[in-house]
């Protein structure tokens, strides 16, 4: 059984990047060979939080027409065989390591299957991993918790040729099973025709006993033509944060949402503008199957996730003790120990602003020992873009795995780090994503931060001679009796901010070693 820790480490400090073994940085490649799309990923490293350096897809329909004549489809084959070839070549270009490519539904189901993949290995000089329904499940799910390690509910994992659903549970794979429903195969059962697919979707469902017994906090769609109806969704709602991952919208919006994608003519699919051509043949019917999974997984919300297969293929391949570690804090550490300038100030910054939110839940120190992580990373920017910059970039940064309002709470602490204005760009996303006590918060912890750097300039041991006292009235910083952290205008300006944001009544610095 494949499992991922429920319960990460909020605060306990990460290796160091420069510790980790040498094959760590070299960068890795994953082509997953779909029924509809082939793409290829290449990442910065085998690590704990890969970010994506190159990304390119293509749509062949390998399992067009694969129902009817068991084959892989002639014209797909073509297009297939000629992008990997320079899938291939790209990553030798690129300096790649290590590719690896894997193959789903329609080549393991195919009579020419093993034909295809013996012209693709002599083509490419690499040998092709066949997964089989219940691996590519357990990895889909390994993708998904690689990002949300607390994950509990169910997992779809839509392509071309099947779906997987996979049961999670505390941070483990439980019950998994393959179903015949990609959209590409359920055309083919169907004819086109919409209530023979719904019926052919009802009759394969009504087979997982396990799915309507799932106790589902969440219902996790991955996928091409699921992230597409994300983005609809997205650009109907108006959202401020076109992100997929961590995208969570309720239940009733995603019923209402499918109902209404599955039922779309040609004429109404032709004015979405926001999905490629080739994606649009398959919305409805990647839509009715969400519809038909939503009928019998009673989970209260839908939360996309961008990662699955490929993710999970690399999570698989790191060593236990890694895979432990929490995706948010290791992305951090790693962006710290790229850019900052004082990346080993992490632990002493989370132990000194902890006074200041007493009682605070484990989610919620998670944050904070995040922003403290990410709290120099913004010291090249020129100081009067310092804050929009780094705002935005939270916003957008592609190796936060958390949800949306996490991702919002990150950015405006760090805006408020580094002493941001009222009118910079971005701060309509966290208004619209943050509630008013997350956001007074985000204030509090961002002005404490700006602090903690006039105090001690960067030096570890200056941060471990002062301390914040907050008694949830009076806000006091004592510094050492002598001079070794001399106070000043910038100091109390500074203090007056943070007190400001915690609405303290009184707001002084105190000359005394502090106690203990």
């Amino acid at each position: 059984m494949s499992s991922v820790s429920g319960q990460v480490a909020a605060i306990a400090p990460l290796p160091r990047r420069e510790q980790r073994a040498a094959q760590d940085e070299l960068r890795v490649g994953v082509v997953d060979i779909g029924s509809n799309s082939i793409r290829l990923v290449v990442f910065d490293g085998l690590k704990r939080v890969p970010v994506p350096m190159f990304n390119e897809k293509v749509l062949p329909g390998l399992g067009r027409g694969l129902a009817e004549s068991g084959k892989l489809n002639e014209e797909g084959v073509a297009v297939a065989l000629d992008s990997l070839e320079r899938f291939a070549g790209l990553a030798r270009a690129m300096g790649v390591a290590r590719l690896d490519l894997l193959a789903t539904a329609a080549v393991r189901e195919a009579s020419n299957g093993p034909e295809f993949v013996a012209e693709v290995e002599r083509r490419c000089g690499r040998a092709v991993a066949i997964l089989s329904g219940q691996e590519e499940a357990r990895l889909s799910a390994l993708g998904v918790m690689s990002g949300m390690p607390s994950a509990r509910g169910v997992m779809g994992d839509l392509g071309g040729g099947s779906l997987e659903l996979v049961r999670l549970e505390a941070g483990q794979v439980q019950d998994s099973v393959t179903l015949p429903l990609g959209p590409l195969r359920l055309t083919d059962e169907s004819g086109g025709d919409r209530e023979r697919a719904l019926a052919f979707a009802a009759r394969e469902l009504d087979k997982v006993a396990w799915l309507a017994e799932v106790p589902a906090d969440a219902l996790y769609p991955v996928g091409g033509a699921w992230r597409a109806l994300a983005r609809l969704h997205m650009d109907h709602t108006v959202y401020p944060l076109h992100m997929i991952h961590g995208y969570g919208i309720p239940r009733g919006e995603a019923e209402e949402l499918v109902r209404l994608v599955g039922r779309l003519g040609k004429r109404s699919l032709a004015r979405i503008g926001s999905v490629s051509k080739r994606r649009l043949e398959t919305l409805p019917l990647a839509a009715l199957v969400l519809e038909k999974v939503l009928e019998r997984v009673k989970s209260k919300r839908v939360v996309f996730s961008a990662f699955g297969l490929r993710e999970g293929w690399l999570f698989d391949s790191l060593p236990e003790p890694e895979r432990g570690l929490d995706p948010l804090l290791a992305a951090a550490e790693d962006w710290a120990a790229r850019e900052g300038r004082f990346p080993q100030l992490a632990p002493a910054l989370t132990d000194w602003t902890a006074p200041l939110f007493p009682n605070e839940s484990a989610s919620a120190a998670r944050l904070r020992s995040a922003a403290c992580r990410l709290s120099d990373i913004g010291w090249r920017y020129h100081p009067d873009y310092r804050a929009e910059q780094i705002l935005l970039r939270i916003l957008r940064a592609q190796e936060l795995f958390v949800e949306h309002h996490e991702r919002a709470f990150l950015g405006l602490a760090l805006h408020h780090r580094y002493g941001g204005k009222p009118e910079d760009e971005g701060l309509e996303t966290t208004r619209a994503l943050l509630r008013p006590n997350k956001t007074r918060r985000a204030e509090a912890l961002g002005a404490a931060l700006r602090l903690a750097y006039a105090t001690c300039g960067g030096a570890e041991q200056g941060l471990r001679e002062t301390a914040l006292s907050w008694d949830g009235k009076d806000l006091r910083l004592l510094i050492p009796s002598d001079t070794s952290v001399p106070p000043g205008q910038t100091l109390e300006r500074r203090l007056q901010t943070l007190a400001d944001a915690l609405d303290a009544g009184k707001a002084e610095i105190v000359r005394e070693a502090p106690k203990g």
